[in-house]
């Protein structure tokens, strides 16, 4: 693969803008909700970009992947379970309900096409 800076990545960037709209949900949460699953809820987002970026700075492909697969983990984390829990309880609106959740599936596929990129250059090399 050639290299492209982290930043430039699509798939950082909308990382990055998850994390953006899971700040804005938590920071919205009283201390007891932060508590009970909002603290939960933004350690799973931000470990989206996080494993992003430690995987694209590691050197053997296999370590790589391991740190995307983690990223996409703790996208279903944030996305599919505690994003959910918090509207079910009517604890977040609906509005940072679907614009977290919008991002979340665009970032899913873009993660996916990531990995099997990672793949592919490894099989190629």
């Amino acid at each position: 693969m050639a290299h492209i800076p982290l930043e430039n990545l699509e798939v950082y960037l909308l990382a990055r803008e998850l994390s953006k709209k899971g700040w804005a949900i938590f920071s919205s949460l009283n201390w007891e909700q932060k508590k009970a699953m909002g603290f939960q809820f933004i350690e799973s987002t931000d470990s989206v970009g996080a494993n992003i970026t430690e995987g694209y700075a590691r050197f053997h492909f296999l370590d790589r992947i391991k740190f995307y697969y983690n990223a996409r983990g703790s996208l279903s984390e944030s996305a599919d379970f505690w994003l959910e829990l918090l509207h079910e309880r009517n604890i977040i609106s609906d509005q940072h309900y679907h614009e977290f959740k919008q991002i979340a599936e665009m970032l899913e596929p873009k993660l996916n096409n990531f990995i099997a990129a990672n793949y592919r250059s490894k099989n190629n090399s």
